[in-house]
């Protein structure tokens, strides 16, 4: 499908209103927009700009909101341009969604070189839409120096917001030996940095324990390929006070550059494009099975008899995907 050459170069001239209208066409379901969405998105890929893409994650009341802000305006005080995908939660009933990232970040959302999109999760595996690493490539493309992904932070948002970005940062808060063991090993496997907020008031000696405990922990994991010496490492951070943020953005810059100069960095977006490829594959597929309205019935006659013990889940599994060959085939 033709895409309209004003909204490519728009996009490329870092045009807000244009990208914001951009993404809204990605995360789209529309037969006709998603065609032109596609197009879009190769378009301006082969343009090959490129963004520092950063990953946060953390449980809800960890102060993510306010770490975003503190953090990205102090980025865009040193010059750069940064954009947040804040994916919030969405009701499962209605698709509502809460949207108050923009609200809970008024200084950012008002500077010249930010850009702040929030998007809900629609339900989506882990709380990560659907649509955000193509939000990400808009991004990149209007000239956005980094990217930052503020995820729900629930379950499987932690491995899929590390599956589309370059660095994966955890925010914790303070918190004793029960809620460290709460943190699952996974989720400490996947950090680059894990950063303990609220390092302030009465609860700075709290925090500095609790970022030494984390730092113990992360001693006893196996050290993975992509890291340095001396990473991933814990670190405590006051987002409220802004203290630890220039601190964090060195190891962040050490961190990347390490791994550029190592081959890391590239070997782990080749990764995540395949990633990306196979998951569309997967998701085209489902889609023919819920558009085909001869699938759709016989997914429903076969559920019936799955239901009601007259036939494996197995079984009637091929059986659907036999047909679905048989579609593709024109039979």
């Amino acid at each position: 499908m033709e895409v309209d050459a004003g909204m490519v170069e728009a996009i490329l001239n870092g045009d807000r209103r244009i990208l914001a209208r951009a993404i809204t066409l990605v995360e789209s379901t529309r037969a006709d927009h998603r065609a032109k969405a596609v197009t879009l998105i190769d378009r301006l890929t082969q343009k090959g700009r490129s963004a520092l893409r950063i990953g946060l994650s953390g449980t809800p009341g960890v102060g993510k909101s306010t770490f975003t802000e503190s953090f990205g305006m102090m980025l865009v005080e040193q010059g750069l341009k940064v954009a947040v995908l804040a994916v919030d939660p969405s009701s499962k009933r209605s698709g509502g969604s809460i949207l108050g990232d923009k609200t809970r970040m008024d200084n950012l959302s008002r500077h010249p070189n930010a850009f702040i999109r929030p998007s809900p999760s629609s339900a989506a595996l882990g709380g990560v839409a659907r649509r955000t690493r193509e939000a990400i490539t808009l991004c990149e493309a209007a000239g956005f120096d980094v990217v930052l992904v503020e995820t729900v932070g629930v379950g499987q948002s932690e491995v899929m917001v590390a599956d589309m970005t370059d660095l994966f940062l955890l925010l914790l808060a303070p918190a004793g030996g029960d809620e460290l063991q709460g943190v699952k090993r996974g989720i400490m496997e996947i950090a680059d940095l894990i950063l303990v907020n609220k390092a302030d008031g009465d609860l700075k000696t709290t925090a500095v324990r609790t970022c030494a405990d984390y730092a113990g922990a992360l001693r006893l994991l196996r050290k993975r390929p992509q890291d340095p010496q001396g990473f991933p490492k814990a670190m405590t951070v006051s987002a409220l006070e802004e203290e630890g943020l220039e601190q964090v953005w060195s190891e962040i810059q050490t961190l990347t550059e390490w791994r550029k100069s190592d081959g890391a960095f590239d070997a782990n977006r080749a990764r995540q494009a395949d990633i990306w490829f196979q998951d569309e594959i997967r998701r085209g597929i489902l889609a023919q099975l819920d558009q085909d309205e001869a699938l759709q019935n016989l997914q429903s006659e076969l559920r019936e008899k799955v239901t009601n013990g007259d036939l494996s889940p197995d079984a009637a599994a091929a059986k659907v995907l036999l047909a679905l060959k048989s579609v593709n085939q024109g039979g």
